[in-house]
């Protein structure tokens, strides 16, 4: 079947377009893929860069080649298939090669899981733009004009399909489904080509085959652990900040319920009376009533399950929560018993409290999971604002994931920071300090007097699972004496993703022995 050669060339430079454009779709689609193992730090996003220039960097060289040598249509749309083919299967390698590459750390995990799931089909997409040039340019004297309309297309069309994707596709349909929308379109292109260029009908055929593949390989949702727990994966979605699943548990020691962004446990209830079964919301809201008891007002940054503000608006105080996802919102609400009447604020935390005019008692600054530490939380700067929204005699409640033995640079970078703004700073620890002591801990800041003594905690209060560590922790005294190793973080130094390596690296390893695998990607 014979089609006019303007007709050809403008599919060719619609191929250039919508190839753009998944190659941009790809590297979105690869850090929401690679998060639930390996985190959405600086390494992660670093890895995803450098495998999505180098495998570009590899196809723009061997596609020039072929297309010298062959430069045939037949074999650029038949690259073009066969990254659709790889993209398809994506989701159904994925977890194999996290696993594998668990033990090598966030580091060279996060960038050779890159370089094997995204590097091949990236790498084909690299291959398009020399046979592009080479099939459009028919004349030496236009070649200038034919290859910047090419590449210009191209870019426009990694333009649209970066916002598409990371403003839409991720939210609305899911990781797993966009990476199969995204192979369908790569065959799509190959099947039109063969079907109306080459008169191969039955080319058609291809995209719908490739639908297959989402039946075929149906989610995982629950999974048996080693002492016989069920876990039902009960509720999961991509939002535009994470992927936020809740997962139950039914064994032997009860029911309970959690939520995980990213893979990473954010506090977890009993189904049965609501209480949170994690001990740091008990330590922080017991810890900021007792520094100034006469509180009234309480703002809660980070929302989480939704046991903080559940536990200081149980008190009376009035209680407003800020809270950027509102995917977590509404998981709060519909599986944790976040009450309908809390007021959330759904805005970035350092935006909020630039923009806010209300003091509050106690600011609860809860945003740290160990994995992805919002670092422009944590400078000079904004813990100035921290600072200006707190009312006199004001506590600030800092839930941090912490050393204090060991490698502590992050923790003592966090606490010399903090002195710099408060008068005083205190840290609790929810675990025994040491050489190897690591986890969450409550560090207190203050406009007032310190703390000087910790009243008794009601345990009727308190989870069983929570009583002996808050117990520990209540009755051990430490004072923090390790601020001179740390540095003053600012909003033009600050390094805190390198500090807290091994603090994620750690963190991540321990949740993920105890949180099922095949969940966290369903």
């Amino acid at each position: 079947m014979k089609h006019s050669a303007q007709g050809f060339k403008a599919f060719v430079l619609f191929t250039a377009g919508l190839t753009g454009a998944l190659v941009m779709a790809i590297e979105v689609l690869g850090a929401r893929a690679v998060a639930p193992f390996f985190g959405v730090s600086l390494f992660v996003w670093t890895a995803l860069i450098a495998v999505t220039l180098l495998a570009l960097a590899l196809g723009y060289l061997v596609g020039g080649m072929l297309a010298d040598r062959k430069g045939s249509p037949a074999m650029l749309y038949g690259l073009i298939g066969g990254a659709g083919v790889w993209v398809l299967i994506i989701p159904l390698i994925k977890i194999t090669v996290f696993q594998a590459m668990l033990p090598l750390g966030l580091r060279w995990g996060a960038l050779l899981s890159a370089l094997i799931l995204f590097g091949p089909p990236l790498f084909l997409l690299g291959c398009v733009s020399p046979f592009v040039v080479r099939l459009a340019t028919q004349e030496w004297d236009r070649l200038g004009r034919t290859v910047g309309l090419l590449y210009a297309i191209s870019t426009a069309g990694s333009f649209f399909g970066t916002l598409i994707t990371g403003y839409y596709v991720v939210a609305a349909w899911g990781v797993s489904h966009a990476f199969q929308a995204s192979g369908v379109l790569l065959l799509g292109l190959t099947a039109i080509y063969f079907a109306v260029f080459r008169g191969r009908w039955a080319a058609v055929l291809l995209p719908f085959l490739a639908l297959g593949t989402g039946i075929m390989f149906p989610h995982q949702t629950q999974a048996v652990l080693a002492d016989g727990t069920v876990a039902t994966l009960i509720n999961s979605q991509d939002g535009f900040y994470g992927r936020v699943q809740v997962v139950e548990y039914k064994g032997s020691e009860g029911h309970t319920r959690e939520l995980v962004i990213d893979g990473l446990v954010q506090g977890g209830i009993d189904v049965a009376n609501g209480q949170s079964i994690y001990e740091y919301g008990y330590l922080l809201e017991h810890l900021a009533v007792a520094a100034n008891p006469q509180g009234q007002r309480c703002l809660v940054i980070g929302l989480g399950p939704g046991v903080v503000p559940r536990r200081f608006a149980a008190r009376g105080i009035e209680t407003e929560v800020v809270d950027i996802d509102p995917a977590v919102v509404t998981a709060a609400r519909q599986y944790f018993g976040l009450p309908e009447g809390l007021r959330v604020h759904l805005a970035d935390a350092r935006y909020f409290l630039g923009t806010a005019t209300d003091q509050y008692d106690y600011i609860v600054l809860d945003v740290f999971n160990g994995d992805t530490t919002p670092g422009h939380l944590l400078t000079r700067e904004a813990l100035e604002l921290v600072r200006a929204r707190l009312a006199p005699g004001g506590v600030l409640a800092l839930n941090l994931m912490g050393r204090l033995g060991g490698e502590r640079r992050m923790t003592a970078s966090v606490m010399r920071t903090l002195e710099t703004v408060f008068p005083w700073v205190q840290a609790y620890p929810l675990f025994v300090p040491g050489v190897d002591g690591a986890g969450n801990i409550a560090v207190m800041a203050g406009l007032g007097k310190p703390l000087l003594e910790v009243p008794a905690l009601d345990e009727t209060e308190v989870h069983p699972f929570a009583r002996a560590t808050l117990r520990q922790a209540l009755a051990q005294h430490f004072v923090w004496t390790g601020s001179n190793e740390g540095i003053v973080l600012t909003d033009d130094y600050n390094p805190i993703d390198v500090l807290d390596l091994p603090m994620k690296e750690a963190v991540r390893r321990r949740i993920l022995d105890s949180t099922p695998h095949e969940l966290l990607l369903s």
